[in-house]
Order: C-alpha cells, then sequence, then structure tokens
C-alpha cells in the first residue's frame, strides 16, 4: 500500500534541495565490500545477505531510534521496598536483540563445533551480522557481544559449561527473569573494572570466599554493561589470587546477590544500560583454578576485541553512505556536491580509510576461524592490530561525513550525531589504546610464532608496489626488535598500516590499493581529511554502493 507524501507547498515556501529521509536500505546488497571480504574470508554469504536486507530495514532502523530515545531505566526497588534491581528497556530493544539471536549473532562460531574448535567461516559470519547491526543501532551489540565472546571461557568448567553453553548459542531469545535452567536462552556479560584500578585488574579488591563447592563474592565492580543478563563473568580475590568466576543474575528461588547501584549517563550507546554494581554475598561458580583468573577471561577477552575492531569499520561505513546520499541528492552553486571535485577528493579520502578498516577487521575475523596453532597465534595480534588502528581513525571519518552535510548533520534528525557519538567507545572498551599497543609487545613477546607469521604475511606481497616494499624496509630498520614502550603507539600503527596496505594489495581493486598506500605509507598528503591528490575518485566513490 502506497503511503501519502509529506506536503512540500506549505504556506512560507516550497520544500526542496532537501534529500528524502532514507527508505529500506539493504546492508549487503549495497555494500560491495562487504560482499568482498565476506567470499574471500569464506564467510556464509546467505546468512551474511539475510543479515543485511533483515537489519536494514525500515522496521528494525526505527526500532534502533526507539531504544535510543527511550533509555533503559533502573527499578531498583518494588513499592514495599524489596531490592529488584532490574532494568527496563523498551520494546523495541528486545526486537534487536531477538532478531539478532535468530540470525545466529551469538551461536554462529560455535555451533557444531566443540572443545577448542571453531565453525568454518563461523567468525566471519559473526563479523558481518555485527557490521549490520551497528549501522542500525549500536547499543545492542554490547550484549550480543559479550554473550558470543564468554562461549570459549566456559571451557575452563565442563560443568558449567554443559548448563551454559547451549543456552547462549540459542537461536531463540528470552529475556526473562529466571533460574538457568528455567531458560531456553541466556544472555552473558562481563564485571571486571573497579574504581582503583581500571584496566589493571591485579589491583582489583573484590573477595571471593569458598562456601562449599561455591564462593561468595564481596565487593564492588566500577563498570558492568548490560546488568540484566543471565550472568556475569567476573574477577575476584581468593586464597590463590585473582580468580575468574561465573556469578548467575538469578538463583533457583532468589536473586542473586547483585545490587545495581545506578546506571552510568553515558555519551553514546544510549539503547545500552552500563551500571556500577555490588556483590553482596553473590554466590559465583568458579571457572579456572584459583590464581588463573586473567588468563581465564583473556578468552572472553579476545572475541570481544575482535567485534570492537568490526564495529568501527561499520561506524565508518554508516558514515560515509549518509554523508554519500546527501551529497547525491543535495545542490550548492548549481551542481549537485557529489559532482564537486573538492567533494569528490574528501568522500573519496574517507573510502580508503573505510575499505583499509573492513580488510583489517574481517582479516582478524578469519583468523579467529582457524584451528591452526599458526593462525590462533596470529589472531591474538591481528585482533589487537585492527582494534588500535581502526578506532584511531573512525572518530576522524565519522566528524568529516558529518560535516558533509553542513549544519544538518549537527542535527539529531539525521544519524550523524549518534554515528560521533559512538566512534570513540570502541577504542576505549576492552582495553584503551595504550593497553592495546603494550598488549601487542606482550604478544610479540610470549607468542613469538604470531610474529613470525606475521612478517612472513607482510613480506608475501614484496615486489608488488615499490612504495610498500620501502615502507616496509624502512619500518624493519626503525624497530629490527620490539621497540621502548614509549613508541609503542608509533609501532602499532606503523604495523597496523602495513598489515592494512598488505591486505588491501592482495585484495582490493587497484584504485584502492594504490590510493591507500600512496596517502598513507608514503605521506603523499596534507593532515585533514581530503588533503589528497591524484586518487581514482570515481572508481573509490564507486567502492560506496557499487
Amino acid at each position: 500500500m502506497t503511503q501519502p507524501q509529506p506536503r512540500d507547498h506549505l504556506g512560507t515556501h516550497i520544500v526542496e534541495n532537501q534529500p528524502s529521509p532514507r527508505r529500506h536500505v539493504d546492508l549487503w546488497a549495497g555494500d560491495p565490500v562487504l560482499q568482498a571480504v565476506v567470499t574471500s574470508a569464506e564467510g556464509d554469504t546467505d546468512v551474511a545477505a539475510r543479515a543485511g536486507a533483515t537489519l536494514g530495514s525500515d522496521e528494525l532502523r526505527e526500532a534502533g531510534r526507539e531504544a535510543r530515545r527511550v533509555k533503559p531505566e533502573l527499578v531498583a526497588f518494588d513499592r514495599a521496598g524489596r531490592r529488584l534491581d532490574e532494568v527496563r528497556y523498551h520494546p523495541a530493544y528486545h526486537r534487536l536483540l531477538s532478531t539478532a539471536f535468530e540470525l545466529g549473532y551469538t551461536a554462529l562460531p560455535w555451533e557444531g563445533a566443540s572443545g577448542g574448535s571453531v565453525t568454518a567461516g563461523g567468525h566471519v559470519t559473526h563479523a558481518a551480522i555485527l557490521y549490520c547491526l551497528t549501522q542500525t543501532e549500536p547499543g545492542v551489540c554490547c550484549p550480543l557481544t559479550m554473550t558470543y565472546a564468554g562461549v570459549p571461557a566456559l571451557s575452563a568448567n565442563a560443568d558449567l559449561e554443559a548448563i551454559w553453553r547451549p543456552r547462549l548459542t540459542s537461536r531463540h531469545y528470552d529475556p526473562s527473569a529466571a533460574p538457568i535452567a528455567d531458560k531456553e536462552s541466556a544472555t552473558l556479560g562481563m564485571a571486571m573494572t573497579e574504581k582503583q584500578g581500571g584496566s589493571d585488574v591485579r589491583t582489583n579488591t573484590t573477595t571471593a570466599q569458598r562456601d562449599g563447592d561455591v564462593y561468595r563474592l564481596n565487593g564492588h565492580k566500577w563498570f558492568c554493561s548490560a546488568p540484566m543478563s543471565d550472568g556475569f563473568l567476573t574477577l575476584a580475590q581468593t586464597r590463590g589470587g585473582l580468580t575468574c568466576f561465573l556469578v548467575p543474575r538469578w538463583l533457583d528461588d532468589e536473586r542473586n546477590g547483585i545490587n545495581v547501584m545506578r546506571l552510568k549517563d553515558k555519551l553514546g550507546n544510549q539503547a545500552n544500560a552500563s551500571a556500577e554494581i555490588e556483590y553482596v554475598d553473590a554466590l559465583g561458580w568458579r571457572l579456572g583454578d584459583e590464581g588463573r583468573g586473567v588468563a581465564t577471561i583473556i578468552e572472553m577477552v579476545h572475541h570481544t576485541r575482535l567485534d570492537c575492531a568490526v564495529a568501527p569499520a561499520a561506524l565508518m561505513r554508516a558514515s560515509i553512505d549518509e554523508a554519500f546520499w546527501w551529497a547525491q541528492h543535495r545542490q550548492a552553486f548549481k551542481r549537485l556536491l557529489v559532482d564537486q571535485p573538492l567533494m569528490q577528493a574528501v568522500l573519496a579520502d574517507l573510502v580508503l580509510d573505510w575499505e583499509g578498516a573492513v580488510g583489517l577487521a574481517f582479516r582478524a575475523a578469519h583468523a579467529c576461524d582457524q584451528d591452526g596453532l599458526e593462525e590462533r597465534a596470529l589472531a591474538r595480534l591481528v585482533v589487537a592490530l585492527a582494534k588500535f588502528l581502526n578506532n584511531k581513525r573512525c572518530v576522524r571519518v565519522t566528524y568529516e561525513a558529518m560535516e558533509c552535510l553542513g549544519g544538518m548533520g549537527y542535527v539529531e534528525d539525521t544519524p550523524m550525531p549518534m554515528l560521533y557519538r559512538e566512534a570513540p567507545l570502541n577504542s576505549i572498551w576492552e582495553g584503551s589504546g595504550n593497553v592495546i599497543c603494550l598488549d601487542v609487545l606482550r604478544t610479540l613477546v610470549k607468542e613469538p610464532l604470531a610474529g613470525e607469521m606475521l612478517g612472513d604475511e607482510l613480506r608475501s606481497v614484496a615486489g608488488v608496489d615499490r612504495r610498500y616494499d620501502e615502507a616496509l624496509a624502512a619500518h624493519e630498520s626503525r624497530w629490527p626488535g620490539l621497540p621502548t614502550e614509549q613508541e609503542a603507539r608509533w609501532f602499532t600503527e606503523s604495523l597496523a598500516n602495513l598489515l592494512t596496505a598488505s591486505i588491501l594489495l592482495r585484495f582490493a581493486p587497484a584504485p584502492v590499493a594504490d590510493g591507500y598506500v600512496a596517502t598513507r605509507l608514503t605521506g603523499e598528503r596534507g593532515h585533514v581529511a581530503g588533503s589528497v591528490a591524484g586518487l581514482d575518485t570515481s572508481a573509490l566513490l564507486a567502492r560506496i554502493n557499487g
């Protein structure tokens, strides 16, 4: 049924030269870059195509707007003063989570797999779903990502794994407040951060005292995302040292001792509740040995970091796509913006950052899909490199795309303010920039195989482009070994940049690879977006929607 169009002849003027609001956006069919990387990385293109068509629909885009507009609400007590510690969400929030569960967001990498193995192409396909959902509503990705990422950590306790894994990998979303045994599916959160330590979790003061086969946890957690999750992986001090626990939200006949103190008033990520919580004699089940908490929970953090590397690529995509739509339908000085050379230079320059980010993120996802010792070692390193570089570039890309819309880009009627507020998030969460750089150095020391594998990959394109060869040689000359800590950011940026260039030289069209090498490796550019020359702007703009 055709809907009546809004009136454009108003009492004082005619509405013209204003791009119409976007209608149904197929996030797969309209994105040739996503199609290429999912195909080359051996993901499931049918699932990715269904995710793109579903998550870009008018219905779910509106659900995303509603989930952000009506923020989560903490309901700490019932009318009689009994503790509830519940967070209430708009129905649109649950609609989005339900759709993601059905698509396999949390399940795909683990279905049909056992032990430490993964489903073929599962992480790549998961990354494609995340990439699409982030463009519709990034806030709901947090509980989904933690649920997906928590699965491998459960292997540290076979009894817990038998109970929780089938529910974490379910295709059915169940938001009910009920013990795990009564639920078909479950979500998993994480609570590590404390006031005094932040990323330095070894300074945590939350304690865990053995009580028979379980432990009683007491302490304060400064940051806990998605506090309505069915369980949380958390760290607490035992006699044996810092230890990992699974703390369920609901017990068989009562609520566990998890007090939600308040919800954080964040810059962005509005649909997602992030909370400050206290454990008060909360029952927890140990994962792994006492004193091995960091080693146990790092299995979860590794995969949440992967998603923090994919999400900025999606935010760049959404920002550039919106700017390009505007430029295609907006005139200035008697010409469409998209036909003006300076606008073309800006958009083409942004395309290089976005396409590089997509290639790097999905290379990381592909590494996570491999069972071999070499690729598993490489995955730890590539995920960190992708998280660092993609997020550092994301803020600039979203801002420059916003500016393409002029004043309209600063208005909440467009998605640009939301995208800009979201842009810093994934760099800060799951280890901020300095933490990631130190992790890169630590990985190269503890897992030298990762460095060997990365070196082989970087040298695999030797001879393809002289400028790339010179940049790689300059990197190796500057750092024949590991850098000092003071140079860790420079080293990490250089390594990630070289890896991105090598990926584009292997898999991207020539105008993309040539443009990236010229402007990102050799420095043939200024310091702001669009300060470039010699790019094949027509070919690069065609990458936005083919």
